[in-house]
């Protein structure tokens, strides 16, 4: 039988826009299916029932159908802070607060039209690649809900693959948008520095972390990304050229063009750490690039220069970033044991000690931008493991669930260092019925091609077609 949500997010704002649905019934629709189904899958932190339908009212009556995502359904990432609601940064510090102002991606997708249903499910202070804290349930991946959907957008990725949002906003400083997208099957995509003005949260120490879509489809979530940058052009804080080809909508949609394309399987973190690609990981791989070449790509083997500088450096940005946690004394008893570890290391760490952990990972950045140079995109598995089981990571032991971390997503966090827009597609399914993607990687401001290869594969792959129980 038919439902509102089996049609893509650009079908749902045509819908909208034609009157075949008002704001008020897709946003009831969705809050039916949050309300029935949210339960076994911890996708949300808080539903704003009242305040969705009062805010979809108000669109519907207010605000022009102009604008990009017209009365079109979105959760916050729990990062984000929305004035009047709930916000917790995924820590039990922040469990009862209730910000007044909002942040700015916020204000940005309100202005083009979207309609907030609560909270979408993340990590303390989106720390962790998973999505498991001690303020709320975890993220469950839809798919098998003993595992676990990723971080630190996993909220987000599981309201998105199980038909309770059409496309959903997050945040990526080391691979929290990808990760996710890969572990539920979905499309992520991780902006170019600088493309999305707007930021939330913390802060981004390194400039490391970007906005950015999840979504079911290419074109989702190029739409979801040209909501986010106003369809403007903005100065990349990596030097980028310009694209006169539009709107990123266009990319996705028309899908054109032949390119020339690296895989790799090697990562910064190979010196660092034993990383093992599964044989599920191989076979995604080796499936996209099988369609690319038929599709008449260039395929050609690519390998990272072995630095083992990388690990070190990140290893002090990601400490350093959680330093200025505000707790305190006793507060510090109410963060989680990696976080306490974080924070403490981090409030170790000289002015020095930050210095050359940025200046080396600066020199890292300049290194891969120009090893990258001689194609217009690096081909990638998205992830080195198969999804990995609730509870899997070690909460006792920080520095063994560091190493995990790193060896479940070596292909992430480097992407972030150099400030290159990459993209989660979800081209296969395991044996066990499991979600495998690949990534791609594209040159600095180069969403356009990483878009238009995608949508070649999702015509072959038809990914979009593939839903979990749930659906």
């Amino acid at each position: 039988m038919f439902e509102l949500h089996h049609l893509s997010a650009q079908e749902q704002a045509d819908w909208l826009r034609r009157g075949d649905v008002s704001p008020t019934e897709l946003a009831a629709h969705y809050l039916a299916r949050i309300e029935r189904l949210d339960a076994g899958l911890g996708a949300f932190t808080t539903v704003t029932a009242e305040a969705a339908l009062a805010r979809a009212a108000y669109v519907e009556s207010t605000v022009s159908r102009a604008v990009a995502l017209w009365g079109l359904p979105l959760g916050d990432k729990d990062l984000s802070a929305r004035a009047g609601v709930r916000t917790t940064y995924g820590s039990r510090l922040f469990a009862d607060f209730v910000p007044t102002e909002s942040d700015e991606i916020v204000k940005v997708l309100d202005d083009a039209g979207g309609v907030s249903l609560g909270k979408t499910n993340a990590p303390e202070f989106g720390l962790p690649s998973y999505t498991e804290s001690l303020v709320a349930p975890p993220a469950r991946n839809p798919y098998d809900t003993a595992l676990g959907a990723g971080g630190s957008s996993g909220g987000a990725a599981v309201a998105v693959a199980a038909g309770l949002l059409p496309v959903a906003p997050g945040s990526d400083g080391g691979g929290s948008i990808r990760i996710p997208a890969a572990a539920t099957g979905l499309v992520g995509l991780k902006p170019s520095r600088g493309r999305v003005p707007a930021n939330a949260g913390f802060g981004s120490l390194g400039g490391l972390v970007a906005p950015g879509p999840i979504a079911r489809t290419v074109a989702d979530a190029a739409m979801l990304l040209d909501a986010m940058t106003d369809g403007g052009a903005y100065e990349y804080a990596t030097r980028a050229p310009s694209w006169d080809g539009g709107a990123l909508l266009n990319a996705a949609v028309r899908g054109e063009g032949r390119f020339e394309i690296g895989v790799m399987t090697t990562s910064p973190w190979d010196s660092a750490y034993d990383i093992a690609i599964a044989p599920e990981a191989w076979a995604a791989l080796d499936a996209a690039v099988n369609e690319l070449a038929v599709l008449g790509h260039g395929v050609e083997e690519l390998a990272l220069e072995p630095d083992d500088t990388y690990g070190p450096a990140f290893r002090t940005i990601w400490q350093a970033g959680a330093a200025n946690i505000p707790a305190e004394g006793d507060q510090l008893d109410l963060l989680e044991p990696l976080t306490q570890w974080l924070v403490a290391r981090g409030r170790e760490l000289s002015a020095r000690d930050l210095a050359a952990a940025l200046s080396t990972l600066t020199l890292f950045e300049r290194s891969v931008i120009r090893q990258f140079s001689r194609v217009d995109a690096v081909l990638t598995p998205a992830l080195a493991l198969t999804p990995r089981p609730v509870g899997w990571y070690d909460q006792a032991d920080a520095e063994r669930n560091f190493e995990q971390q790193v060896q479940y997503t070596p292909f992430t966090s480097f992407a972030n260092v150099a400030g290159l827009p990459a993209i989660i597609l979800p081209v296969a399914v395991t044996d066990a019925g499991l979600p495998m993607g690949v990534q791609l990687i594209g040159r600095p401001g180069g969403e356009h091609t990483l878009l238009a290869i995608g949508a070649q594969l999702e015509r072959r792959f038809a990914w979009q077609r593939r839903h979990p129980p749930q659906w």
